[in-house]
């Protein structure tokens, strides 16, 4: 069982959500996981540029550090997504891997895997940011076992709270691989999707050769 952490702050080891990050991971570790951490601030990933060859081959035309990201998230059971708000958002270096990612929502490609979102922020605005991430997962064909956020502004016995929250989650992550958990309302929303989506795949099926293929492959259409 692997699992995957992605930190997006630029403050690097000074973040403070890269310590819920750490803690999630050491949980997940703790229930069995090999875990790895991924700091996609540090790396150079270019804006999509809708080009479309993904939807036609399978692959990204873009030769950056993006690829390498994709095949350790492909290849991992479960994911930890972790941002600070900016900006009532996610950090500009995690949104620019969601929008370099349409191949794995229009395929689905996280089908079967889990996600934890975590997020800080100087406010109290830390649903939103989650429900950014949970409905990037989501839409990706996977499931999120739901997030945790802390309030920086609370103080430090709110940093801890959320740290050992943190790694309570990985631990449940673990848990929800090894059993692989059911999410209705999230399966609901999956086969929605793929309800509606597989009349766009055949509407451009001239042109989204790969993805029509995959999605016969699947059995979706």
């Amino acid at each position: 069982m692997k699992i995957v952490g992605i930190s997006s702050s630029p403050r690097g080891k000074n973040s403070n959500t890269l310590k819920l990050l750490d803690a999630a991971l050491d949980g997940a570790a703790k229930a069995g996981a090999e875990v790895e951490s991924i700091d996609v601030a540090k790396m150079k990933i270019k804006y999509c540029t809708a080009c479309d060859s993904c939807y036609e081959t399978g692959v990204c035309s873009i030769k950056d550090d993006y690829n390498g990201v994709l095949e350790k998230l492909l290849d991992a059971d479960g994911i930890i997504w972790s941002s600070p708000n900016y900006i009532t958002n996610v950090t500009a270096q995690l949104k620019t891997v969601f929008d370099r990612s349409p191949l794995v929502i229009h395929e689905q490609l996280f089908d079967g895997k889990y996600s934890l979102s975590l997020t800080t922020a100087g406010s109290d605005e830390l649903d939103f940011v989650l429900g950014i991430i949970d409905n990037f997962m989501v839409h990706c064909g996977g499931n999120s076992i739901g997030g945790v956020g802390c309030s920086v502004a609370r103080g430090p016995e709110a940093m801890e709270a959320a740290i050992e929250k943190s790694r309570e989650m990985g631990k449940d992550l673990a848990e929800a691989i090894k059993e692989k958990r059911q999410y209705p309302k999230q399966e609901a929303a999956h086969e929605a999707f793929r309800e509606h989506f597989k009349y766009v795949i055949l509407a451009n099926k001239a042109n989204w050769t790969h993805n029509c293929d995959h999605w016969i492959e699947k059995g979706w259409i």
